[in-house]
């Protein structure tokens, strides 16, 4: 798999794009410690004693994880010698086990990322113990930190684009920004907020917008044109909320805590609204897969923090890396495929991949036309056949990719 990618994308695209991800890991599996998200209850990358190696090492022998083969870990824990190899398969392990909740951010058993896990973890001076000793504990308090560490992620790549000619693969360095708490919540209050007070304005939500700006008084011929197409009620889960340049979701997170409110007060149980917000309200695009990873899985923080069981509910969030559709192949799917079967022609093909050629340049500058939305349900459906051949199936994913960020 590992050459696959690397044929399709490049060697340098294919590195970075490991390199990110597994930073991302590292920032997630750090938060997620010292916000006690583990099952087994031990830190992956730190220990609570400050000592320098991690706690999960003094459990190896106890810890149960998905895939982790125990007999392996025993033999390597007795033998006394083997820490580095020892806690490779414990990370590993760990990064397995949050397949199922975060997808799009860790691999299943086997994934190509594992063979570029970086080496000599275990050192005093390897990235694991710069970001544990770098960064206070208390800083890690706030799902904005996720943002941060974004930003100093890519600073350096910012640094060496802005004032030059923008190729299209360094456009996401060069435009991501961390927008100010103030301004996000100032956006967030007067349009999600403002249309929940438009309907309700009575709601006590508005004593907790401190950013809220009342309406400007209208005539009364506005304001009974306003009257008209303000709806008499408003159902919570009807309510959507998009970000198409979510960056690492800060605007994202801050919607998710008024949903919830509004959730509360129309009466729901805290417990089921964690699900409901990140499935039914909130919906990011970005042309950077490296913040969107960290976008969905801040998002899905917000909702740990409010459901413990929501890992096991098969949650997922609606956030999505804009795909480009060169590795779509028209000619193989219409090849190996009956299209009329499925009510679609080599056209309809052509105008979806047409459409998102440039799609990590462009963003959510595109605009779907109605004739391809009428495509889509087809599309999506002949997109979910399942076949043998491996070339054509890696087509069909591509296209589900590309009707899934259409719908969105």
């Amino acid at each position: 798999k590992l050459l696959e990618r690397v044929k399709a994308d490049g060697f340098a695209a294919t590195m970075e794009a490991i390199a990110y991800t597994w930073f991302n890991r590292l920032v997630a599996l750090r938060y997620m410690e010292l916000h006690g998200y583990f099952d087994h209850g031990y830190r992956v990358l730190s220990h609570p004693d400050d000592q320098a190696r991690p706690e999960i090492l003094d459990h190896a022998a106890d810890v149960e994880l998905q895939g982790l083969d125990r007999a392996k870990a025993v033999a390597l824990k007795l033998d006394g010698t083997k820490d580095e190899e020892l806690y490779r398969l414990l990370l590993k392990a760990q990064c397995n086990a949050l397949h199922r909740a975060m997808p799009f951010l860790f691999d299943a058993i086997g994934g190509a990322t594992e063979l570029l896990l970086p080496a000599n973890l275990l050192h005093t001076d390897s990235l694991v113990r710069k970001l544990v000793e770098s960064i206070d504990e208390s800083a890690w308090e706030q799902i904005e930190i996720i943002g941060w560490l974004y930003q100093f992620y890519i600073s350096e790549k910012k640094d060496q684009v802005i004032g030059k000619v923008v190729k299209s693969e360094d456009i996401p360095a060069a435009t991501q920004l961390f927008t100010p708490n103030w301004i996000v919540k100032y956006m967030v209050q007067n349009t999600l907020g403002a249309q929940w007070l438009a309907t309700y304005p009575h709601s006590p939500l508005k004593g907790q917008m401190e950013y809220y700006i009342k309406p400007a008084e209208q005539t009364a011929e506005v304001k009974a044109q306003l009257e008209a197409i303000t709806p008499n009620v408003l159902n919570p889960e009807e309510l959507t909320l998009m970000d198409p340049a979510c960056g690492s979701g800060h605007i994202l997170v801050e919607a998710y805590d008024l949903f919830k409110a509004i959730y509360l007060e129309r009466g729901y149980r805290p417990r089921d609204v964690a699900k409901l917000i990140l499935e039914k309200n909130l919906f990011g695009l970005d042309i950077d897969g490296r913040a969107a990873q960290l976008a969905g899985f801040s998002l899905m923080m917000k909702g740990r923090a409010d459901d413990r069981g929501l890992f096991e509910r098969g949650v997922k969030v609606n956030v999505m890396a804009l795909l480009d559709s060169d590795q779509l192949s028209v000619k193989r799917i219409s090849g190996g495929l009956r299209l009329a079967e499925h009510g679609v022609d080599e056209g309809d093909l052509t105008e979806i991949k047409a459409l998102f050629a440039h799609a990590t340049t462009f963003g959510s500058l595109i605009q779907v036309p109605s004739a391809v939305v009428g495509t889509l349900p087809k599309l999506k459906a002949l997109a979910s056949v399942k076949t043998d051949d491996w070339a054509l199936s890696k087509d069909l994913a591509v296209l589900r990719t590309l009707v899934g960020q259409a719908e969105m």
